[in-house]
């Protein structure tokens, strides 16, 4: 699904981590890892300067990735001075990556402190899918763990799905990155919520049975690209309760998801599913930015 691999970390979020297990990315299907740290300049009486020390330093900690002896993968790392949202954006043009890795600080509940301005920032300027990851998820795992963990990334995937125009573009992009050969993504599981109340007009039995029909049919064509569907689940209830439900019980190892307009993600005047889900969710959520095709 995805082979070319952006990793970025301010050696804040345990993303760094991630330098010891190339072995594993390369057992899971990745075949260009870039690891990326940005500097800030420092202001020195009005004039930005560079920290020659602490780019040494990134270097070092970072150039631990490039001791192995693996065959089949690419490893570079990338650490310069400037915003990380410029440098990550750089970084990914120049290296054709299909993946972006970051993650998450969760300082406060209050708007951008939540995920981090770059973050959000990047989600509303990258053109290639976007990982986001949990730091506390990370530091939880022992190296075993880890190794395990990167190896089988995004083997298996929840996708929720409701019928939407946001849901069928999240459908066709998967569709898109399943047409390459690839070993990483080998299971999906597709999931409706139907919230009872949302439309009283229609009885919630037939929208559950509209929705188990929609999702047979969507499961069958994903079937015929050679991928492993589960039975398709559908539940009643509030979307976001039922979604963190289905992914605990389907044990799946990210959750896959799009925005319902062009680059909305994490806009607190427009509540969405995918904000909820990014606020709310410990498994790791793969984000396809709306109206952006996936890298072949």
């Amino acid at each position: 699904m995805f082979q070319r691999l952006l990793i970025c970390t301010d050696f804040s979020d345990g993303l760094q981590r991630l330098v010891n297990f190339v072995s594993s990315f390369a057992a899971g299907g990745i075949e260009r890892l870039v690891f990326l740290h940005s500097i800030p300049f420092e202001d020195c009486e009005g004039v930005p300067r560079v920290d020659a020390k602490k780019i040494e330093h990134a270097r070092d900690r970072l150039n631990v990735a490039l001791n192995h002896d693996v065959t089949g993968i690419d490893v570079k790392v990338i650490v310069e001075p400037g915003r990380p949202v410029d440098l990550i954006l750089k970084a990914a043009e120049e290296h054709a990556v299909d993946l972006i890795v970051v993650g998450t600080p969760t300082r406060s509940l209050l708007a951008e402190k939540l995920f981090g301005s770059t973050t959000i920032e990047l989600s509303q300027r990258l053109t290639v899918p976007l990982m986001i990851l949990r730091p506390q998820l990370i530091a939880t795992y022992t190296s075993e763990e880890l190794a395990l963990r990167c190896r089988h990334l995004f083997r298996y995937l929840l996708v929720p799905y409701h019928g939407s125009d946001a849901s069928k573009y999240l459908i066709q992009r998967l569709k898109e990155s399943l047409q390459q050969p690839t070993i990483g993504l080998q299971q999906l599981h597709l999931c409706w919520v139907v919230e009872g109340m949302r439309r009283r007009d229609v009885p919630v039995d037939y929208q559950l049975e509209a929705a188990q029909r929609e999702l047979e049919a969507i499961a069958t064509e994903l079937t015929a690209l050679k991928i492993a569907v589960d039975p398709v689940e559908v539940r009643e209830g509030d979307p976001i309760v039922e979604v963190l439900a289905a992914a605990q019980t389907a044990d799946v190892s990210a959750i896959a998801t799009t925005s319902s307009s062009l680059n909305k993600l994490l806009r607190w005047s427009v509540p969405q599913f995918t904000d909820e889900l990014l606020r709310r969710s410990w498994h790791p959520i793969i984000y396809f930015p709306a109206g952006v095709k996936s890298s072949d």
